[in-house]
């Protein structure tokens, strides 16, 4: 991941490289999906992006807890759920 300036960082995948805000906590793979399939025009629900952070964040506590993800991969996953909650 490289960063070009302070308010977008670049990501890249097979497809080459994209720029993303710099505070947003998605990645290439859900900007190219937003980008090449606007189908509905919906948003996705509040709850159920709150209850994604609950999950994920239950699931970074869980696998830290456990030895499976190392401490500050799992605090920072936890620390970026919480921020969405």
């Amino acid at each position: 991941m490289a960063m070009t300036n302070k308010n977008v960082r670049v990501e890249n995948d097979f497809l080459g490289g994209k720029e993303l805000p710099i505070e947003a906590y998605y990645g290439i793979q859900t900007l190219r999906a937003v980008e090449n399939f606007p189908i509905t025009g919906y948003k996705i629900h509040e709850s159920l992006i709150r209850a994604f952070a609950i999950v994920k964040k239950a699931a970074a506590l869980a696998n830290t807890d456990v030895g499976r993800l190392e401490l500050n991969k799992g605090g920072a996953i936890a620390e970026a759920a919480q921020e969405i909650l």
